[in-house]
């Protein structure tokens, strides 16, 4: 093809999209454009890589995978007739860390646990699961976390399993979460690789956010669905409910498990093999190839298919333990498979089985699910086109906006475009503590008064306030870039407190007259037996006596009199020293 210098050299059009997917064992590239709600791709390009310069879906030589890169950058530009500058690419999910653990809060008593209890429960977990994660690395390793997803796998309360906390009363609440974090080095080395081909990194995205957009219509993504991208080294799942993916996982074993069984059962090399699975997909009754003897062999498909059912069968049950894994041991209520090595002869129906779902529910997702996508071709027909076309499609619903900056309390916070992100998710990346969040009410202040039981009630707590964009706002909110979060801390209650002078107002004191002067006599004080002064706070668990009876002899001990000489009367009437006073 005769492309005219000037023009293969002009700048790249600001309104193209540029996706590039660097698989196992290819690499795709597609440049397309977005007009209204259509998409029309102006070029395609696949290679494979020369050597294993991937294995199981990790780059083992940089070199050669940035070379691959090139030839596909070049071939494309040479097809659109102008540079290529800017790239969109996906980190895949087998890079994602992830992490299961429990947290349990104590509950104040006779207090609903309400939503915003459960969503710092959960804000709390997903920051323990980070920190949980960073403890296992060196301190070379250590690196900035995004959470990407999670989900809720149990709720607890009173440690026994709950479908749900709110509304409901206890003394102890606990949720198990499984939180999914992408590394920032892994960010930083797919902007290296770029950058040793001329690119600027534009977007980037997750494979399986990419695939999602394309392979699955939005009034879907309201079910709880698993999503399968079977390369050729790593299968990667990922997890929708309610919108939103909740759940990744990588599970090291993918199509080359079924090339390499043909390729060691019928001495072919690994292109042959790879030929071989792509005709059974086919449906072909007979396959001729020619084996490494350069003997030219005729068998039946049946016969292959007896070979690698096992392998499939393992395929099948090793993604179907790691779906259900994720999903909190629930059966989704679809599974949809994309990637090449979703074409292995028999794989969807072994998923069915192993799942449990009928057969129509575990399907194939090709390029026809894109009904707004324009191309002829051919290249991007399989369902190893979905993640490049995913990419681009990705980049223009994010307006190619992958990192994005929100304000906490006046402090710039960065977030990854990776899902509808949430008030918390801020808050989790601005350090904020969820103790921080939940008010408490004081204590109550338990103690025996005169053998009575006595309770002193701590005061209400003053509950966080959070303000986005200067709303009232709550947890669960969603943020978009250039949001202002204002939080103000939780303050708690003060714990239920007295003194025992307080108790001893409740009752009337004693006066006592003396040389026409009048006194109050204080009342005794025993706190669990020991006498103790009027300024003792009284204890949780304390007994308090307060004593207000006294005879004559003591007020006469008191005031140093001698009940020999002189005479005593209480309200008139003359007594004797053995006489009990009462209060009034």
């Amino acid at each position: 093809m005769q492309v005219n210098k000037e023009i293969s050299s002009s700048p790249m059009p600001d309104d193209i999209i540029f996706a590039l997917d660097i698989g196992t064992r290819t690499i795709i590239g597609v440049v397309g454009v977005q007009k209204n709600e259509r998409f029309f791709v102006q070029a395609a390009e696949m290679i494979v890589h020369e050597s294993r310069a991937m294995l199981d879906g990790q780059i083992h030589d940089i070199a050669k995978v940035a070379q691959g890169a090139a030839k596909v950058k070049e071939a494309l530009e040479k097809k659109v007739g102008h540079k290529l500058t800017r790239v969109s690419i996906a980190a895949a999910g087998r890079v994602l860390k992830t992490c299961q653990i429990k947290v349990e809060r104590d509950i104040e008593e006779g207090k609903e646990i309400d939503q915003q209890t459960v969503s710092a429960l959960e804000m709390e977990g997903i920051q323990k699961a980070q920190s949980e994660i960073e403890s296992s690395l060196s301190a070379s390793e250590k690196d900035q976390y995004y959470c990407v997803g999670y989900s809720v796998v149990t709720y607890y309360l009173n440690n026994y399993v709950i479908s749900a906390l709110t509304g409901h009363k206890g003394h102890k609440a606990g949720v198990e979460v499984l939180a999914t974090f992408l590394p920032q080095t892994v960010v930083d080395s797919l902007y290296t690789v770029m950058d040793r081909v001329n690119l600027e990194v534009n977007f980037i995205t997750l494979e399986p956010i990419a695939a999602l957009n394309l392979a699955i219509p939005k009034d879907l993504r309201l079910l709880n669905l698993a999503l399968v991208d079977i390369g050729a080294g790593t299968s990667d799942i990922a997890i929708t409910k309610s919108g939103t993916i909740i759940a990744y996982a990588m599970v090291p074993i993918a199509g080359d498990e079924v090339t390499e069984t043909i390729a060691q059962n019928y001495l072919v090399d690994f292109e042959t093999a790879e030929k071989i699975k792509v005709s059974l997909a086919g449906k072909e009754k007979d396959i001729v190839f020619t084996d490494i003897l350069d003997n030219k062999v005729s068998t039946k498909a049946d016969e292959i298919i007896n070979v690698i059912n096992p392998i499939v069968d393992n395929l099948a049950i090793t993604i179907t333990e790691k779906i259900l894994e994720l999903n909190g041991g629930k059966t989704p209520n679809a599974v949809f498979l994309v990637g090449g090595g979703s074409q292995s002869s028999g794989l969807c129906e072994a998923i069915s089985n192993a799942i449990g779902l009928p057969k129509d529910r575990v399907a194939i997702r090709n390029r026809s699910i894109a009904k707004n996508i324009d191309t002829d071709d051919s290249i991007l027909d399989g369902p190893d086109s979905i993640t490049p076309l995913g990419i681009l499609v990705t980049t223009a619903m994010t307006k190619g906006q992958d990192f994005y900056y929100v304000t906490v309390n006046d402090k710039k916070i960065r977030l990854y475009n990776a899902r509808k992100m949430l008030v918390s998710d801020a808050l989790i990346l601005a350090g904020f503590n969820p103790d921080q969040l939940i008010c408490r009410s004081g204590k109550s202040l338990k103690f025996k008064f005169n053998n009575k039981d006595r309770t002193i009630r701590g005061s209400m707590g003053k509950p966080a306030e959070l303000y986005l964009n200067d709303k009232i706002s709550g947890l669960n909110a969603f943020i978009e870039a250039g949001d202002k979060l204002i939080v103000t801390p939780a303050e708690n209650g003060r714990n239920g407190m007295i003194l025992a002078k307080d108790l001893a107002e409740e009752n009337e004191p004693i006066y006592f007259k003396f040389n026409n002067q009048t006194d109050t006599i204080k009342p005794k004080v025993l706190i669990n037996d020991k006498e103790s002064s009027l300024d003792t706070p009284v204890q949780h668990g304390d007994r308090v006596e307060i004593i207000n009876d006294y005879k004559i002899m003591d007020i006469a001990k008191i005031y140093e009199l001698d009940p020999l000489v002189l005479e005593f009367s209480v309200n008139g009437e003359p007594v004797d020293t053995e006489e009990i006073l009462k209060p009034g």
